[in-house]
């Protein structure tokens, strides 16, 4: 079982996938990854230049490089797999950054996938608002300012309506502990 852990910056995906390392038997992942794809990746997101459908094509190849060296073989184990952002991340801020480059940036982002990825069994989504999210984050980089961020809420909004049965909305406005707690109790019923 594939399970992913989704939401805008600040809403404490890596504080949740973190904690989940003490409770939880799994194979824990991420993306970006720790690859050499992964650092081309980081490395766009320092560059405010950086051009946006050239960095979908780097997070792209990030994911593909991702699942053949990660997630399939854990699958194929039989291992549940949680990772810390995946595909949905890529639909909702290169969907927002893609718009006025490309007609329906979100289904372009999609479609790009469709034929290669691996869709998620169960995906958690940590809800929290964008004006949070940038305060937690810091506004460190162009994905972490709150009017980009309120974009790609709404995006992560219409992949929920799209597919409500895989995701869990979680209320990350609250206390870490309270997050942890919610989240695993969300496990425990998907596993």
């Amino acid at each position: 079982m594939l399970i992913t852990l989704e939401g805008i910056d600040g809403a404490g995906k890596t504080t949740v996938w973190d904690a989940l390392r003490d409770s939880v038997d799994a194979v824990f992942t991420k993306e970006p990854t720790d690859s050499w794809y992964g650092e081309c990746v980081r490395q766009s997101l320092a560059d405010v230049d950086a051009d946006p459908l050239a960095e979908l094509f780097l997070y792209t190849a990030d994911h593909a490089d991702h699942l053949e060296r990660v997630v399939r073989p854990a699958l194929d184990r039989g291992e549940l797999v949680i990772s810390d952002r995946y595909a949905d991340s890529r639909y909702a801020y290169q969907g927002a950054s893609l718009a006025g480059v490309v007609p329906r940036p979100l289904e372009y982002v999609q479609e790009i996938h469709q034929p290669f990825t691996r869709p998620p069994n169960a995906t958690i989504y940590l809800d929290i608002s964008p004006e949070n999210g940038a305060e937690r984050a810091g506004a460190n980089d162009k994905f972490e300012q709150a009017d980009h961020l309120e974009a790609v809420r709404a995006n992560y909004e219409r992949l929920i309506d799209d597919e409500p049965e895989r995701f869990v909305r979680i209320d990350a406005d609250r206390s870490p502990d309270e997050v942890v707690d919610s989240v695993e109790r969300a496990i425990e019923r998907l596993v």
